[in-house]
C-alpha cells in the first residue's frame, strides 16, 4: 500500500479558455466540394477571423506557457486533468499563478480594447469571406477568456460515507484504496521519469563526439529539476532524494560554457551522471 499523502499534497484543477477566433464557413466548404468535384462534405473550411492579430496570439502564447508550467509544478493524478500539488510547492505555486493571472488579464484587456479595430482590419483582409455577424460584441467575447483553478483535498478510502451496508462499504473502500495507490505510484513514476529523462539527455550530450552542441538548457534544466524534485517527492522516497542530491552535487558550479570549453570537466560530469543512472 502506498504511503498516505493526504497531509502532504492537495489536488488542483487548472482551466484556461481562449477564444479560438475561428468559424466554419459552410457556404465556402460547399463551394470547394463542388469546384473540386469531391464527395459531399469531404472537407470543411474554417475562417481565421483574426488571422495575424498579435494581441490574440500573445494570449494564446501565455496560455500555453501557463499550462506547461502547471504540468512541471505538479504530478499526474487523474485522467480528467486533476493533478497533484505537493504542499511543499503550494505557496510558490499560488504566488506564481497569481502573477500569471495578472498577466493573462492584462493581455485580455489589451485585446478587447483593440477588438473593434481588429474587426475593421479583417474586413479588408478577408475580402468576400468577411461577415460582420461572425464577430460577437466585446462583452460576449470577454466571456470566452477564462483562467480558473480549483484546489481540493486528496480523498482517501475512509472518506467514503454512503449507506450501502457494511460489506459493500468495505468493498468500495478497498476498490478506492487500490485506485488511490495506483495514482500515488503513477505520480511518483512521473517524478522518476523526469529524472531519467534529464540524466539520459545529459549522458547522451556529454558522451563521445567533442563537436556535440551543449546548450545552456542542458545544465539549466538539470538545476531546475533538482529544485522541483525536492518539492514533488510527496512520498518522501529516500532513493529519489538520494538521486536528486547526487545530481545536484554533480552540476554545482558548472555551466554550459565550461562544458563546451573543457573536455576534462565533461568527462568528470559524465562519470557522475553515469553513476547516478546506474544506481536508479
Amino acid at each position: 500500500m502506498a504511503t498516505s499523502i493526504k497531509s502532504s499534497a492537495v489536488l488542483v484543477e487548472l482551466n484556461i479558455s481562449v477564444w479560438s477566433a475561428r468559424k466554419l464557413d459552410k457556404n465556402v466548404s460547399k463551394e470547394i466540394d463542388i469546384n473540386k468535384h469531391t464527395m459531399t462534405k469531404a472537407g470543411n473550411y474554417n475562417k481565421h477571423l483574426l488571422a495575424g492579430a498579435s494581441e490574440l496570439e500573445r494570449i494564446q502564447k501565455l496560455s500555453g506557457e501557463i499550462r506547461e508550467w502547471h504540468t512541471r509544478q505538479t504530478l499526474p493524478w487523474s485522467d480528467t486533468g486533476t493533478r497533484l500539488l505537493p504542499m511543499t510547492n503550494f505557496f510558490d505555486y499560488k504566488a506564481q499563478l497569481a502573477e500569471y493571472e495578472g498577466q493573462f488579464q492584462e493581455r485580455v484587456d489589451s485585446f478587447l480594447q483593440n477588438y473593434p479595430k481588429l474587426i475593421t482590419l479583417m474586413a479588408y483582409k478577408l475580402g468576400a469571406l468577411y461577415d460582420a455577424t461572425d464577430y460577437p460584441d466585446a462583452a460576449t467575447i470577454a466571456e470566452r477568456f477564462k483562467l480558473k483553478y480549483t484546489i481540493m483535498p486528496v480523498p482517501e478510502a475512509n472518506d467514503f460515507r454512503v449507506e450501502v451496508g457494511t460489506k459493500m462499504q468495505q468493498q468500495l473502500e478497498e476498490e478506492y484504496q487500490r485506485s488511490y495507490d495506483d495514482r500515488v505510484n503513477s505520480a511518483m513514476s512521473d517524478a522518476w521519469s523526469r529524472l531519467h529523462t534529464t540524466i539520459g539527455h545529459m549522458v547522451e550530450r556529454l558522451s563521445g563526439d567533442d563537436k556535440k552542441i551543449f546548450r545552456n538548457s542542458l545544465v539549466d534544466n538539470a538545476v531546475e529539476l533538482t529544485g522541483l524534485l525536492s518539492k514533488l517527492n510527496v512520498t518522501n522516497d529516500p532513493k529519489l532524494e538520494q538521486a536528486r542530491v547526487s545530481l545536484e552535487k554533480s552540476i554545482v558550479g558548472v555551466d554550459a560554457q565550461d562544458l563546451r570549453d573543457h573536455k576534462d570537466l565533461r568527462d568528470i560530469v559524465l562519470n557522475k551522471v553515469n553513476a547516478i543512472m546506474d544506481n536508479i
